[in-house]
C-alpha cells in the first residue's frame, strides 16, 4: 500500500462524516492490501472506526487477500466465514491465505486474519471459470425505486444518533421507516428492506465490486432480527456482532449501481439471530444471496 493510499484508508486527511466520492475512494484504498510476503497481506482500519473492526471490512479485506491468488478469469461464487474475535482496529490485521486447490473449473481458498498473535476471522472462498447452464431466480419485490427514498442523512436528520456521524462509503435508503427510528413495540414482520450502493464511482475491476458487496452487506442486516422485538442498536441494552457469514454470487453487478438489499429473519433463539438477504439490481436480477447468524444479547 503506497502513502497515499494508506492515508486515504485511514481518513488522515479527510474529516469524518459524511460520504461521496472521497469517501468511497478511502474504502477503496482500505481494501488494497499490501502485500508482505507471498500468500500474506496487511491490512489497516480506518481512524473514525468502532471499539471493534467492523465485520464487513475485514471480510471484504480477506476475500481481496484470496483474490489476490486467483487468475483473474476465475470469479469468487461463494465464501463462508466465521468471525472469531472482536478486531483491534488500532493495529494492522494480517492476512495468511492458503492455496487450498486449483482445479481445472474451481479453485479454493482459505484466509485467516490474525491481530495480537490470534485468529480473528476465518473465510473460505471458491471461485469458479465462466460456464453455462440451467438459470432460474427468484422476482423482486415490488418496491418503490431509490430515488423516491430519502438519504440515510435526511433520516437520521436531528435525532442525535451516534452511530450516524462516521464516513458512510454505501449509500443506504431504507424503503420502510428504519426500527431504531420507529420505536415501535411489539411484533413486527421480521424484514428489512434497502436499496443501497458504493457512493460514488467504482474502477471497471470485479473482484473489487465483489469486494466491496462484501463489505456491504455486514450493514442493515441484523435489522430483521430485531425490528421483530422492538428493540434497537442505539438502546445501550443490545450486545449484538456477527457470528459467521455466507455469500453465493449468482450474477456479474456493478456495486456503484444501485442493489435492493432485501433481509428476512427465519428465526432467533439462544441469544442468536438469523438473517437471510437477497440482492437484486435495479432491472429485478437477482445478483447475490447472504445468510448470516449473529449473537443479540438483550439486556
Amino acid at each position: 500500500m503506497t502513502e497515499m493510499a494508506r492515508k486515504a484508508a485511514t481518513g488522515l486527511d479527510e474529516n469524518p462524516g459524511g460520504g461521496g466520492q472521497p469517501v468511497l475512494d478511502r474504502l477503496v484504498a482500505l481494501l488494497d492490501l499490501e502485500k508482505i510476503e507471498e500468500n500474506y497481506y496487511r491490512g489497516v482500519s480506518p481512524v473514525h472506526s468502532p471499539v471493534r473492526v467492523f465485520g464487513g471490512q475485514v471480510a471484504g479485506q480477506a476475500l481481496v487477500a484470496a483474490g489476490r491468488t486467483v487468475p483473474e478469469e476465475r470469479r469468487v461464487h461463494s465464501l463462508h466465514a466465521y468471525f472469531i474475535r472482536g478486531g483491534d482496529p488500532s493495529v494492522p490485521i494480517v492476512y495468511e491465505v492458503d492455496r487450498i486447490r486449483d482445479g481445472r473449473s474451481f479453485t479454493t481458498r482459505r484466509v485467516v486474519a490474525v491481530q495480537h498473535g490470534k485468529a480473528i476471522f476465518s473465510l473460505s472462498a471458491s471461485f469458479q471459470k465462466d460456464e453455462g447452464g440451467i438459470e432460474h431466480a427468484d422476482t423482486m419485490p415490488d418496491v418503490p425505486g431509490p430515488e423516491a427514498l430519502p438519504t440515510f442523512a435526511e433520516r437520521v436528520e436531528g435525532l442525535g444518533l451516534g452511530f450516524t456521524e462516521r464516513p458512510r462509503p454505501i449509500d443506504v435508503r431504507y424503503v420502510n421507516e428504519p426500527p431504531w427510528i420507529t420505536r415501535e413495540t411489539g411484533q413486527r414482520p421480521a424484514t428489512n428492506r434497502v436499496w443501497m450502493r458504493a457512493d460514488g464511482k467504482l474502477p471497471d475491476d470485479q473482484l473489487l465490486h465483489v469486494c466491496v458487496l462484501t463489505y456491504a452487506s455486514d450493514m442493515t442486516l441484523l435489522d430483521s432480527v430485531l425490528a421483530r422485538h422492538g428493540v434497537y442498536w442505539d438502546d445501550n441494552n443490545v450486545l449484538g456482532a456477527s457470528l459467521d457469514h455466507a455469500l453465493w454470487f449468482h450474477r456479474p453487478f456493478r456495486a456503484d449501481e444501485w442493489l435492493l438489499y432485501d433481509c428476512a429473519s427465519p428465526s432467533a433463539s439462544g441469544a442468536r439471530g438469523l438473517a437471510t438477504g437477497r440482492f437484486f439490481a435495479q432491472d429485478g436480477t437477482l445478483v447475490a444471496t447472504v445468510v448470516q447468524e449473529g449473537l443479540l444479547r438483550v439486556r
